[in-house]
């Protein structure tokens, strides 16, 4: 077993010194060994618009092109990307222009222009949002059936080897979560880390921003547990776990990484970021260390994590939509990234000493919702590693990575409400200098997400307002243009698409087993659509809030969502979901005074919002989503056969328990 001694002062380097002698027991954390992290100022939005119109025109004039620095080494992915970008933006511009013109075209006269030139530019919108959608989807559908040559590949280097003098952090953040299952994902990846012979080259990190006394206490406990957990395995070398609690809670998740990478951040070459609900198998960690060794250009590879682990129908539904649909979209965008993908903020490796040069994040300044530190970090830190002449990689063909989702839908709702901030804060940081046009999509992406949804409200209150101050259009739908009945269809259609290819997927690569059959994985992908569709005007109409909230700056309360599945309780659902179905009933009293036919129209959203309080409460218990386990219902392959580390891990949480 290995032997451990207790620090002493010491003039050779500590890289140097034995592990036993830089990592003792005695102490929760290593021997700091300060490095620099400087954030650098934001240009700002206006200030990059006017200096890129500056540059540009300089660029311009005679010799004005010389000063211009030198383009970095292009690789051939580089031009792949620039066909499959081209690709994409064609096809989407070419169907939603040819949509939005058959849609003025059929639009019946209502007699009010700004109406009607509003519900138009509207409909450009929203359409652009979902081929973008489609495309992204149909380019992922592509892959799993042909796969990418220009992709980086996890079987590419499985023969390599991981050189001992390499060493590699895996860092949790954690802030007030649930202990147990915290540090029973992390206990099953340590063990399998361990399994693989490579426990010498990695360090855990626990860093901590709890705040409350009890949590901490039961975090140090467990942390203590752990590691006598791995020290009773004496036939094979252990990872060392050390544990760190911030006194400066500052910034948030994207502030206790710093923190990390100032204190011990020059003693890694790389540092795999875990999330609380992550867990990774020692395999894909290894597969990241040697991705990382064989391709030096690159800065951040992300895994493609799959969502596991909770019993609720909302979880499972979640799940199994991620894992048949959400695949497609996964697939697809590594199509037309590439090498300038983006960064989830977790179950990914970064190379440590760029990231510390270039990847610190200054506040946004100004007051209100949109300023301040940076929610969203990891689009963030991937545009800046990218601006410093790194690649970013999403890599899809690695098992062995995974997380979970928010047991129910008002913890969903939770966890988007901080998520819609953080992109619609990263809009001010679309002009910024020097970063690739990809980054700059990512951001408006990220804020398109949550912008649709009032847009998507807009769109239906201009059509009902059209509607009955016109009373072109009858309520029934045969009176209604077959122009219109066309373009309707198409949208359904480009919205549902992406669920068809990911069962066609599976399909034609046979691997319908792992859902428990054909019959299973259809039944499954209806019951799925089902459960969508009744939430989706949940969303639309809370999401439109967070976006009144984030831009009018009220007061964002930081809070992780449960890692357990506890049952939302009814008095909960009504206070969080009844004022929408009040606005609603409100609202379709207000039409059926004036037009009691017009309701027809309303139907669709009206009846999930009735709805929403007993939906939220019965897809938030384990009873129902374990009675459709039993019968075969929204299986994913990880639960059909699931992997050694998921079985050590719900075996660790369940022990805990």
């Amino acid at each position: 077993m290995e032997q451990h001694h207790p620090p002493r002062v010491s003039a050779v380097p500590r890289q140097a010194l034995p592990r036993g002698e830089r990592h003792p027991n005695s102490v929760t954390a290593p021997p700091v060994r300060r490095g620099s992290m400087a954030p650098r100022p934001w240009r700002g939005f206006w200030n990059s618009v006017f200096t890129a119109l500056i540059s540009s025109a300089m660029r311009m004039l005679p010799g004005g092109g010389r000063a211009s620095r030198a383009a970095e080494a292009r690789e051939p992915w580089q031009d792949a990307a620039d066909r499959r970008r081209l690709a994409f933006a064609l096809m989407t511009l070419l169907s939603t222009g040819v949509a939005s013109w058959l849609f003025a075209l059929a639009q019946p006269d209502y007699g009010n222009d700004l109406l009607e030139w509003g519900q138009l530019g509207l409909f450009a919108v929203l359409s652009t949002w979902v081929v973008t959608g489609f495309v992204t989807a149909l380019m992922g559908f592509w892959v799993s059936l042909r796969g990418d040559p220009h992709a980086l590949s996890a079987r590419a280097v499985a023969d390599h080897g991981i050189d001992p003098a390499v060493r590699t952090a895996l860092i949790m953040p954690i802030c007030n979560e649930d202990v147990a299952t915290v540090f029973a994902g992390l206990r099953a990846t340590c063990e399998s880390v361990a399994a693989t012979g490579h426990a010498p080259v990695f360090d855990v990190f626990v860093l901590s921003d709890s705040n409350d006394p009890r949590i901490v206490a039961a975090e140090r406990a467990a942390w203590a547990a752990l590691r006598s957990a791995l020290a009773a395995h004496p036939r094979q070398p252990q990872i060392e776990v050390y544990y760190r609690l911030r006194a400066r809670r500052t910034h948030r998740k994207s502030g206790n990484v710093a923190d990390f990478c100032r204190r011990w951040g020059r003693d890694y070459r790389y540092m795999v970021v875990l999330d609380a609900d992550s867990v990774m198998s020692g395999d894909c960690i290894a597969s990241l260390v040697k991705l990382m060794e064989a391709h030096p250009r690159a800065g951040i590879i992300q895994t493609a994590s799959q969502a596991v682990g909770h019993a609720t129908l909302h979880a499972r539904a979640q799940q199994f939509a991620a894992r048949v649909t959400g695949r497609l979209f996964t697939l697809g965008m590594q199509f037309w990234q590439l090498g300038e993908s983006h960064y989830w903020g977790h179950n990914a490796i970064i190379r440590v000493e760029p990231f510390m040069k270039h990847c610190a994040l200054a506040a946004l300044p100004g007051e209100g919702g949109l300023s301040g530190p940076i929610l969203s970090h990891d689009f963030v830190e991937a545009a800046l590693m990218r601006r410093a002449g790194y690649h970013v990689w999403l890599v899809s063909d690695l098992d062995g990575s995974y997380e979970q989702q928010p047991p129910d839908l008002l913890s969903e709702l939770q966890r988007d409400r901080r998520w819609c901030q953080g992109n619609l804060q990263n809009a001010r940081l679309i002009a910024e200098p020097g970063l690739h046009r990809v980054h700059r999509a990512m951001f408006a992406i990220g804020a398109m997400s949550y912008l649709s949804a009032p847009l998507w409200l807009a769109f239906l209150t201009f059509g009902t307002t059209l509607w009955m101050s016109g009373a072109a259009i009858a309520p029934d739908w045969h009176a209604v243009p077959a122009e219109l009945r066309s373009l309707w269809a198409w949208t359904l259609a480009m919205l549902f698409m992406p669920r068809l290819l990911g069962l066609a997927a599976v399909l034609l690569r046979r691997a319908q087993a792992g859902f428990g059959g054909t019959s299973a994985l259809l039944g499954s992908a209806v019951l799925e659509t089902f459960v969508a569709l009744l939430q989706s005007p949940v969303r639309m109409l809370a999401h439109s809030f967070f976006v009144l909230v984030a831009i009018t700056g009220w007061k964002l309360e930081w809070k992780s969502p449960p890692r357990e599945a506890e049952g939302i309780r009814w008095v909960d659902a009504a206070r969080k979901l009844a004022p929408m179905t009040a606005v609603i009933v409100l609202h379709a009293a207000g039409i059926a005074a004036i037009q009691l036919g017009a309701l027809i129209w309303l139907a669709p959203v009206a009846l999930p919002l009735l709805l929403a309080v007993p939906l939220a409460v019965l897809t938030s218990h384990v009873a129902l989503g374990g009675w459709l386990r039993s019968r075969g219902m929204l299986l994913i392959p990880e639960e059909a056969r699931s992997p050694a580390v998921l079985r050590r891990a719900w075996r660790h949480a369940a022990a805990a328990a």
